[in-house]
């Protein structure tokens, strides 16, 4: 017997269809961030942001930076979820909790911003892990929202640029759309997924 948490990631549909008349209170979309900030970060930067857009105005500025499609304005919510270059200096603050719990050694924040300094100085390895950070949190979102009975859809479809600018981004990086929401009749299941023979090698 499938594990009922193993049953939602195996029936879970990236939904193109939303039911528009369906809205979803503020609470209810910040329970959703704060599942999501479960994932893993590297160091415990926690280097992510999610901009929850539910206003018609907000949806109908973001849907004209989204190709246009529908599912901005129809779901629930999009989130904008943005993955923040990673800054060291935040390590301390970030991991005092751990070491006030006793779980982690006192001086091993600083051992951690050495690292991250090294490892970060390099602009493309900081934008690389902005953007594992952010799809991190999406996935956990996505999976979320799939536990809270609501149906989700990821999109690529957007203008990056245009988009920083008009949600006042800076030089954080907008990694993905997704629209969160019930979901209306028309949504394909689940497509087929490849064998695993043809992904999975072991060594």
């Amino acid at each position: 017997m499938t594990h009922p948490a193993l049953s939602l990631i195996e029936q879970r549909v990236s939904a193109n269809h939303f039911d528009p008349s369906h809205r979803m209170e503020d609470g209810e979309i910040a329970e959703l961030v704060r599942l999501a900030t479960r994932a893993p970060t590297a160091y415990n930067l926690q280097n992510w942001r999610f901009i929850a857009v539910r206003t018609p105005q907000a949806k109908a500025r973001l849907r004209a930076l989204a190709w246009n499609q529908p599912k901005v304005e129809d779901a629930a919510v999009t989130f904008i979820v943005i993955g923040v270059l990673p800054d060291p200096g935040v390590l301390p603050d970030r991991l005092r909790p751990a070491v006030a719990a006793g779980y982690m050694p006192a001086d091993m924040p600083a051992t951690w911003q050495g690292a991250a300094q090294s490892q970060f100085a390099d602009p493309r390895a900081a934008r690389d892990e902005a953007i594992r950070s952010a799809i991190f949190g999406a996935a956990t979102l996505i999976h979320a929202a799939s536990a809270l009975g609501l149906a989700s859809g990821p999109m690529t479809g957007f203008e990056p640029d245009p988009l920083a600018r008009a949600f006042g981004l800076g030089t954080d990086v907008p990694v993905l759309l997704l629209s969160v929401g019930r979901a209306a009749p028309g949504n394909w299941p689940q497509k087929p997924r490849r064998p695993l023979s043809d992904v999975l090698t072991f060594a």
